[in-house]
């Protein structure tokens, strides 16, 4: 079982950046999602496509950031645009929830890709 990210890179503010994550086991059914962990700080949910369907974005990102999850291809997508500052994080891919569809606990985690917005 292995997820691996890719796409992180340095951008200005106002930039666009897609991430990618391929999942090297069939994600049909499972939900996955993006986090991201910024130094200093606690790791946070960006954005989750459910089992169910349903997505959340956390509040930061909302308008900004689409999630999108392509079973054929095993990959889950994050496109980023506007980006801030704010947004400097190492960006981790996650995969198929326990329990609950939408708030359970991710069992598969990635490496993360870094992601860094400087002007």
């Amino acid at each position: 079982v292995q997820l691996v990210e890719s796409g992180g890179d340095s951008v200005q503010p106002g930039g666009s950046l897609k991430l990618s994550c391929a999942a090297s086991f069939d994600v049909s059914g499972c939900g996955m999602g993006w986090y991201r962990q910024a130094p200093g700080k606690e790791r946070e949910l960006v954005s989750a496509h459910n089992s169910d369907d349903s997505i959340n974005y956390a509040e930061s990102v909302k308008g900004r950031f689409t999630i999108s999850q392509d079973n054929a291809k095993n990959t889950l997508y994050l496109q980023m645009t506007s980006l801030k500052t704010e947004d400097t994080a190492v960006y981790y891919c996650a995969a198929c929830r326990n329990g609950d569809p939408r708030s359970g606990p991710f069992q598969y985690w990635g490496q993360g890709t870094q992601v860094t917005v400087s002007s």
